[in-house]
């Protein structure tokens, strides 16, 4: 069965994030879809969004959301709570590149998939450790 309730996709496609699957993500975004990073940055097409989760996950092995409410109207939710994660280094995690920040996520939802993701965060964690990395 489809599932068409705009709440209960956006939550799937948290799991599937927490699940580190790009390709189940891939599966549950519209053809022209659009992510919005913290930064206002865009990124069009559930291909070039599939490989973006495929790098993230090797930077940050352990991420994951957590939800802790979701507000809905009609093909929008928005979703609050925080992400968590550590930079990968030299195949390790060492505590000192551990981020965790509070977040909230807005998405549209199309029928049965997500057509739009954005991200509003304070990144300035990450941005750190990543500076940091080069």
């Amino acid at each position: 069965m489809v599932e068409t309730d705009p709440v209960r996709v956006a939550l799937r496609y948290v799991n599937e994030i927490n699940r580190h699957d790009p390709s189940a993500l891939a599966a549950l975004m519209t053809p022209e879809f659009r992510f919005v990073d913290s930064l206002g940055r865009e990124l069009r097409g559930a291909e070039r969004m599939r490989e973006a989760w495929v790098a993230y996950f090797a930077l940050f092995p352990d991420y994951r959301i957590i939800i802790h409410q979701h507000l809905s109207s009609g093909e929008l939710v928005a979703l609050f709570g925080g992400a968590s994660g550590t930079l990968e280094e030299r195949g390790k995690l060492p505590n000192r590149n551990h981020w965790t920040l509070p977040a909230a996520w807005q998405a549209v939802v199309q029928e049965d998939r997500v057509a739009e993701w954005q991200v509003y965060s304070d990144n300035t964690p990450v941005q750190r450790l990543l500076d940091g990395r080069g």
